[in-house]
């Protein structure tokens, strides 16, 4: 097809799905406008998957064929762009499969935006993917970028999973958890959160010190000022003391000073000093405690 019949047929089409006239049964005119969504022109793509992605589920079949299947990666990065719009459940297992597998680092992206709109669905296999050896950290990173997006949809999938066997699943479950906290500032969420500082992983217990630094949530600052004086990680130490600087807890300076006369190593009493540092700058008066 030239440039201006894509162009008329592109016109035809969304006038149609807008009307709601398209004819979802007319399989040879979706499969076309799955293969033009590879034109050059970007506003063209655009406006095909936009087109795709109101006409919804009827189109699924053919936008997870070209994912999963098609030579351009042009044409699968759009698939799945447009998979995003649609969000359908029944999308998850092709999802998953461009995300471990498409060698193109563009269709992984929009593979796990697509996952993290679906939702609740998604989230299980997700989970699945965190907890396996097989996977990079890139992968996992991703997957986990996905459950925190996810949120509060998959709260039943998180909290079970807080207690899981591999770090990688518990600290990523963390992180989405501090989602729901920030959202709704569930006491069962912060409660999860303040035990996790607990947690026997460094990767885990510096992880939920960063969320509730970032919450601001006072209540953490005497699990925090226990933290400071950890004695084997000093990952541990450090989360602990930044953590304390975002509270902005006037309580903790003692502690925070009698942390940096013990600690030995020179990086962490730096980071300890900027926090007692920020925190002679409040005046009590200022501290919402």
């Amino acid at each position: 097809m030239s440039p201006e019949e894509i162009d008329t047929f592109l016109a035809e089409t969304r006038q149609q799905a807008v009307q709601k006239t398209f004819d979802i049964n007319d399989s040879q005119k979706l499969q076309l406008m799955v293969e033009c969504m590879g034109d050059s022109r970007g506003m063209v793509r655009l406006g095909f998957a936009e087109t795709l992605g109101q006409i919804g589920k009827p189109a699924t079949p053919f936008l997870t064929e070209a994912l999963l299947n098609h030579s351009d990666p042009v044409v699968r990065r759009a698939s799945a762009k447009t998979l995003t719009l649609i969000a359908d459940p029944d999308t998850v297992s092709p999802l998953v499969h461009a995300l471990l597998n498409d060698e193109d680092t563009v269709v992984k992206g929009s593979s796990v935006g697509a996952l993290a709109r679906i939702g609740e669905s998604a989230a299980p296999v997700l989970l699945e993917i965190l907890g396996s050896t097989e996977y990079p950290e890139s992968t996992k990173g991703h997957a986990a970028w996905a459950l925190a997006f996810i949120g509060p949809e998959a709260k039943e999938h998180l909290y079970r999973e807080i207690n899981s066997e591999k770090v990688a699943v518990r600290s990523a479950v963390v992180g989405a958890i501090a989602k729901i906290a920030q959202d709704s500032g569930e006491e069962d969420a912060l409660n999860i959160l303040l035990t996790a500082l607990g947690d026997s992983s460094e990767e885990v217990r510096t992880e939920a010190a960063a969320v509730l630094g970032n919450l601001a949530y006072k209540p953490a600052v005497p699990n925090l000022v226990e933290l400071l004086n950890h004695p084997t990680s000093g990952e541990t130490r450090k989360a602990a003391a930044l953590s304390l600087m975002k509270i902005r807890s006037h309580s903790a300076l003692e502690p925070l000073r009698a942390a940096w006369e013990q600690e030995s190593d020179e990086e962490i009493k730096k980071i300890i000093k900027l926090a007692i540092t920020q925190l002679e700058r409040l005046s009590p008066e200022n501290d919402a405690e």
